[in-house]
């Protein structure tokens, strides 16, 4: 069989599976196995028997709807390679976003000629806090994990970047640098408990439950963090916080209703679904 009929029945097992991304998901196995980048597998004229064994062992993983992600044992994030797999929330390209929106505000003030301080709360595999360090060299960044095994996850992807990793509650994190944060992210759980059934087998199978789920209405950990948010930041400091598509208008309304928030606005995603706010600390 050649490579090309290899990728092409491989796609169809994922699909039948229900995998939503089949083609290049078989791509991304294969290469893999093959230790070469997509790109090169168009020259790829056939594998070997112990190729062909260790593909066959990738698929039957990915068709029982293990993340691809921790097949390949990292995730892109932006500009950055994390390394993630059992044990943490695989970020996904949506929250992208919201870390660019981060970048945005940290730039900003540069351009003022200081330090920008940033903290983000629910820091799971640190996808966020490195991102921003990245882009922004110059911030001071900061980020803190509850659970212990996600937290080993993002000392490993934040080991010498200049990151302050700490291992903590969002609800009490932190206290030292209350009142002196610039920009405040978090990825926080947003799923209600009731959606079990409706979220995806790689999540709902795979990512710890304490990433995803947040009370009957999905809300109980935005409910904490606006309260965090408005002790943390600095008067006129940015929050920006990642929810649920079903809750573009909920979420903006539970941080506006405050009353220590203004410009709160609700942004959506590259497919146009509701998927993070923003809002200003009131001077």
């Amino acid at each position: 069989m050649t490579a090309r009929q290899l990728r092409r029945e491989a796609a169809e097992r994922l699909r039948a599976a229900g995998v939503a991304s089949p083609e290049r998901d078989a791509d991304e196995l294969l290469a893999h196995v093959l230790g070469l980048g997509l790109g090169r597998l168009a020259l790829v004229d056939g594998v070997t028997e112990e190729q062909g064994a260790a593909y066959d062992a990738l698929l039957d993983r990915r068709a029982a709807r293990e993340p691809l992600q921790h097949l390949l044992g990292t995730a892109v994030f932006r500009h950055v390679e994390l390394a993630v797999g059992p044990g943490v929330f695989v970020p996904r390209p949506e929250t992208e976003l919201l870390a660019g929106w981060a970048v945005d505000r940290a730039r900003e003030a540069g351009r003022h000629h200081r330090t920008c301080r940033v903290v983000d709360l629910c820091t799971g595999s640190g996808a966020i806090a490195r991102a921003v360090k990245d882009e922004v060299p110059s911030a001071d960044v900061h980020a803190v994990e509850l659970d212990p095994g996600a937290h080993r996850w993002a000392e490993r992807n934040l080991a010498g970047t200049g990151v302050e990793l700490r291992l903590g509650d969002m609800a009490t994190a932190f206290a030292d640098l209350a009142g002196t944060v610039d920009v405040l992210t978090c990825n926080p759980p947003y799923v209600p408990l009731e959606a079990w059934e409706s979220v995806a087998p790689e999540a709902r199978d795979h990512d710890p439950h304490l990433a995803l789920f947040s009370g009957d209405d999905g809300l109980d950990a935005l409910r904490v963090l606006a309260e965090r948010a408005a002790v943390l930041l600095r008067p006129g400091g940015w929050v920006g916080v990642e929810h649920a598509d079903v809750q573009g208008q909920s979420a903006p309304r539970l941080f506006a209703a405050t009353g220590r928030y203004e410009q709160v606005r609700d942004h959506r995603d590259l497919a146009g679904r509701p998927r993070y706010l923003t809002a200003r600390l009131a001077r």
